[in-house]
């Protein structure tokens, strides 16, 4: 097939709304687990390290992504964690051993002093509490100590280790993928729902304005998914607002074409847990409607091998730290994407890690930062992707896949700002050895022009970044133009693209 023959079109109207677009749907995670903390956003020997020990450099990269939510202190983490261990004078926090992924845990940062970073970068936290070795009494202790302003024991605890106002955390997550045998607590779906909901009882008594994410499964290959949902929403329907979502892929068998296809996955995950909320709200003749925090999300296998060989029991050890190359970037746009077009159920969405685990952002200790690929799409979407998500009519050519048929090699979204007029289109194109001719009718935004066509591309889908060397990056030289109403643009093969449209100031 011939460069010229590979032809998309695409509709673009605003009566075309899909839902405005949560801005916390481009949020991120941290957890204790390897440099993400340690060496991470904190490392008070570094150079670059402010007077509490975070480090300055990570912040202005973190400041770029625009994160606006940020999920808190785990992961499989928390389901050991005792949160009392994290608060208080340093000095006097205790060492202990770390069981989700045998370490040490120095406790040199908690729930303060993440909260007071978090403010910093621009951040809200959204709190994970323990529901697998702890319950009840730790969750509504930890929120009064976070959010009640004072006169009571555990807020006045908080006074007097050096913080007067309440962190005023709304988001809450009930526990920690649940369901998996690698969880310390593990719970049946009527054991987790029964406990989530006396849980989410006795926070909302505390704080009755917070939010709260109840547990789903740890993925869609899970054999108890999408029975855990059903069984669990059952419990806390009506106390939870948001139901977690969590998905990673890879390409271990070095496939691109089916790799950059499974973005069609997660749609189908996402469609199958709105489809068991939607039968439990039937089933319990409910007005409400549950909404989905995917809050685990990315590319992750290439440091598994790798994190087998470490010896337990060290501090901060280097573990999962993938190496994301040029094609993770083009399937993480299309994760990204695919948020976008589920904007009306799809409210939050974490990418699981920020800094040096499975992460947009790696450091040295002692050293540099950088940015890896992931880090671009990530954060054209956050910074361009607010508005109201539309729905494209597209028609694109096709390709079967080893798993999938039918994968249109045009990925895309589109947002309306109606705030600052102006359109942003984001599109992938999938394939790997022809560009793509993007037809765009955008006839029903009158008098809009290009203002510039970014494009992350490059010859070699393993081309990685490093601290030495940012091989991938993006570049506004992309070709689009709009003219009459119509915009074209010749999308480079294997290519990540933000058209972005506006109306001229008179």
């Amino acid at each position: 097939m011939s460069s010229a023959a590979l032809r998309a079109t695409m509709v673009v109207d605003k009566a075309f709304k899909i839902a405005e677009v949560d801005r916390r749907i481009y949020g991120s995670f941290i957890e204790h687990l390897g440099r993400a903390v340690y060496g991470g956003i904190y490392e008070p020997s570094h150079p670059a390290a402010d007077k509490l020990g975070f480090r300055n450099d990570v912040k202005e990269l973190v400041k770029q992504l625009n994160v606006p939510i940020i999920r808190y202190p785990g992961g499989n983490f928390v389901s050991g964690y005792n949160w009392e261990d994290g608060v208080g004078p340093v000095e006097a926090r205790p060492k202990r051993l770390e069981l989700a992924w045998r370490t040490v845990e120095p406790n040199e940062v908690g729930t303060n002093e993440f909260a007071g970073w978090a403010k910093e970068v621009g951040s809200e936290v959204m709190m994970a509490v323990n529901l697998g070795t702890r319950g009840v009494d730790a969750a509504r202790n930890l929120l009064e100590y976070c959010n009640h302003p004072g006169g009571s024991y555990w807020s006045d605890l908080r006074r007097s280790h050096g913080y007067d106002e309440p962190h005023k955390i709304k988001t809450w997550c009930l526990g920690n993928e649940m369901d998996g045998p690698w969880q310390i607590g593990q719970k049946t779906p009527q054991e987790y729902g029964r406990l989530a909901y006396e849980t989410a009882k006795a926070m909302r008594l505390v704080d009755p304005d917070i939010e709260l994410v109840s547990c789903g499964s740890s993925s869609s290959s899970m054999p108890s998914f999408p029975e855990w949902e059903s069984v669990t929403l059952d419990h806390t329907y009506e106390v939870a607002d948001y139901i977690s979502l969590h998905q990673y892929y890879g390409n271990r068998d070095n496939d691109s074409a089916n790799f950059l296809a499974r973005s069609m996955d997660m749609d189908h995950f996402i469609r199958t847990v709105i489809a068991t909320c939607d039968y439990v709200k039937a089933k319990k003749r409910s007005k409400k409607t549950m909404y989905l925090s995917f809050d685990e999300w990315n590319v992750w296998y290439h440091s598994n091998d790798v994190d087998a060989q470490i010896e337990p029991w060290g501090v901060a050890p280097p573990q999962l730290e993938d190496v994301y190359n040029f094609e993770d970037a083009l399937l993480v746009g299309s994760m990204l994407i695919t948020f976008l077009r589920h904007a009306d159920r799809v409210k939050m969405a974490c990418m699981a890690q920020l800094v040096n685990v499975i992460a947009p952002i790696m450091t040295e200790n002692g050293g540099r930062s950088w940015k890896q690929t992931i880090f671009y799409p990530y954060m054209h979407t956050s910074v361009f992707g607010r508005g109201v998500s539309l729905q494209p009519v597209v028609h694109s050519p096709v390709y079967d896949a080893k798993d999938y048929t039918d994968v249109p090699y045009l990925d895309s979204a589109v947002v309306y700002n109606e705030a600052d007029e102006t359109l942003t289109i984001f599109a992938v194109n999938r394939h790997l050895e022809e560009a793509l001719e993007l037809d765009c009718d955008i006839r029903g935004f009158e008098g809009y022009r290009l203002i510039e066509h970014l494009v992350l591309e490059h010859e070699d889908l393993k081309a990685v970044n490093t601290a030495d060397r940012e091989e991938v990056k993006p570049h506004s030289g992309g070709n689009a133009a709009c003219d009459g109403g119509y915009v074209k643009a010749r999308l480079a093969k294997a290519s990540w693209n933000v058209i972005r449209l506006g109306k001229p100031s008179n």
